[in-house]
């Protein structure tokens, strides 16, 4: 039998990609006003469907949920039907698309909130910097949600869901990591709860797990993923033991059957931050039974091996994806890849919307 690698097909819950290459969320910043997805935000998921899986970039699940300018939602009828303009184009292009659910947590600011504070589980601030309509600004500490507020963020996660629904995507995809909500409940740093969602790593994990729920009620788990990264250093977050943390949520997530969990490697500002966990996904592997996506990094060669060695099922590629929408097709042929200019990773403006968005050539142009 021949070995595993990018170009194996996969079943992923009900669907069957044609191969293991995955394109991985990653903010742009380009959505209309009120976080409205508009036409070239189609353009550049359906230039990219090729990947056996699109995960979108994060997506707002309320107004509260803002972290950065120009992201989009998933909360109102109008950026819901901004995202039928998405799911249409690529699954014209016979591609599958998960929406990433999101919430920022702690990691926003009163100028992006009309004034109110951003809220997280303690009243703990996050480190560095947002840009806001004010310029940048340094964050602040949250408000620290009361224990019957919790209920409404979930079901804020629940709706999302069913706008996720109704706007035609294949899956959803809860973010769990970066520092961002459900990771701030997760990790002790940012949690010092004494309810029920903090203290122990059960009660931090309870969060994470009832939003899980949630959304799964909505989708059946089997089209649902989850992204952790127990190495992450972003704004901050910080956990006193996320081995054991990891662990736990791990072995959880292998009574839901879900689509797959999505692990991130840690990076260079990780790594030089402190030390952390490395590699991240041969060390849980053997506790998550289900389906695992592997995200860091990786090359072609680096990709594949993760996968011969039984690591992962599956390898997603961010800023690769971002220079090269054919990125399977350079891969199997071994092309030159176009080199991403991390200058336009974000929104550059209405006018100039197409830049270092949709305008890196596919690779036949290049030939042409």
């Amino acid at each position: 039998m021949s070995e595993t690698n990018l170009f194996s097909p996969v079943q992923l819950g009900p669907y069957n990609l044609p191969n293991r290459i995955v394109m991985a969320p990653m903010t742009r910043l380009r959505a209309g006003s009120e976080g409205v997805p508009i036409p070239i935000n189609a353009t550049y998921y359906a230039q990219r469907a090729s990947a056996g899986l699109i995960v979108t970039e994060c997506s707002m699940v309320s107004p509260q949920s803002l972290g950065y300018m120009n992201c989009p939602g998933i909360y109102s009828d109008e950026q819901v039907a901004g995202w039928q303009l998405v799911t249409k184009a690529v699954h014209e292009q016979n591609g599958h698309v998960f929406l990433q659910l999101w919430h920022s947590g702690r990691i926003s600011h009163p100028s992006l909130l009309n004034g109110a504070l951003p809220v997280a589980p303690s009243a703990i601030a996050g480190t560095g910097e947002l840009h806001t309509p004010d310029g940048k600004q340094a964050m602040i500490a949250p408000r620290a949600l009361e224990t019957d507020e919790i209920a409404g963020i979930i079901a804020e996660f629940r709706q999302g869901a069913k706008n996720a629904l109704t706007a035609g995507f294949d899956g959803v995809e809860l973010h769990g990591a970066f520092g961002y909500l459900i990771d701030q409940f997760l990790q002790d740093g940012s949690n010092q709860r004494t309810d029920q969602y903090g203290g122990s790593i059960e009660n931090r994990a309870r969060f994470l797990l009832e939003v899980v729920e949630a959304v799964a009620e909505v989708w059946g788990a089997n089209r649902v993923g989850i992204k952790l990264s127990p190495s992450n250093t972003f704004y901050g977050i910080a956990d006193s033991d996320p081995q054991a943390t990891f662990s736990y949520v791990l072995n959880a997530l292998n009574r839901y059957n879900l689509a797959y969990v999505h692990l991130m490697e840690p990076n260079e500002q990780d790594l030089a931050t402190r030390k952390v966990l490395n590699p991240v996904a041969p060390l849980f592997r053997s506790i998550y039974k289900g389906t695992l996506i592997t995200n860091g990094g990786y090359t072609k060669e680096t990709g594949n091996a993760a996968l011969a060695s039984g690591n992962a099922d599956l390898v997603s590629f961010g800023k690769s994806f971002i220079a090269n929408p054919d990125l399977p097709e350079r891969l199997a042929t071994n092309a030159p890849l176009n080199t991403p200019n991390p200058r336009t990773f974000y929104g550059t403006g209405a006018n100039q919307a197409e830049l270092g968005y949709t305008d890196y050539p596919f690779l036949e142009t290049q030939v042409a």
